[in-house]
């Protein structure tokens, strides 16, 4: 593929994060009665619901563009970098991967968490995807910064690293009437690296590695 189409591809990032959270927030309109501080931005896309037309709708381009974007970063990473950098982005792009096939496999029941075997299983690919996104965002920021090879990546991968972690405390502590705030946290810090990735390459892995902070 030319290398300049290539790089011209990392918008998709972009427009996967854009596509992601236009679902976020238009969905609700046609979900009489969603409360987004106590529910969860999968309830809006679960089988049943009323808003999951729309929702399939505003986020059409999220997971393919996205899968597009961090597939392609897997390429172009080639050669640059060290290997905890590279480590961090592989494993990044497989956390989409399970994300969009497994929830595209399981998603949530209307009822919720039923304890049915689609619910179940859409709780594995959850845990799947929190241990992958926090691993994966660790390892960038350690490889990025402490190896000093593109600080400015690596202050985003420690940007959405705490996103994440302020997720996952957020939704164990906070009293069931806010779940849906910290919940929020932890999805946009994926969608919004994916961007990040995307736009560093097609900035060029060469050019952000000389940046300094």
């Amino acid at each position: 593929m030319n290398e300049k189409l290539m790089r011209r591809l990392g918008w998709l990032g972009l427009v996967s994060l854009l596509s992601y959270a236009a679902a976020v927030v238009f969905s609700p309109l046609a979900y009489p009665g969603y409360d987004w501080l106590s529910q969860a931005v999968s309830d809006l896309s679960a089988d049943g619901a009323p808003s999951r037309m729309l929702w399939r709708q505003l986020a059409a381009l999220y997971a393919p563009c996205g899968i597009v974007c961090v597939t392609l970063c897997c390429v172009s990473i080639k050669g640059h970098f060290n290997r905890i950098v590279r480590a961090g982005i592989y494993l990044f792009a497989l956390m989409n991967w399970i994300s969009t096939v497994g929830y595209a496999m399981f998603p949530l029941t209307y009822a919720g968490i039923s304890g049915q075997f689609q619910d179940v299983m859409h709780l594995m690919v959850t845990a799947a995807v929190v241990l992958l996104s926090i691993a994966s965002l660790a390892l960038l920021a350690w490889g990025c910064l402490r190896q000093r090879a593109c600080p400015v990546l690596g202050i985003w991968a420690l940007i959405s690293l705490g996103m994440m972690i302020a997720g996952a405390v957020g939704t164990a502590a906070l009293p069931r009437a806010y779940f849906g705030v910290p919940e929020r946290f932890s999805v946009f810090a994926c969608s919004g690296f994916t961007a990040v990735l995307g736009l560093f390459h097609r900035r060029g892995w060469e050019k952000s590695a000389k940046e300094t902070v």
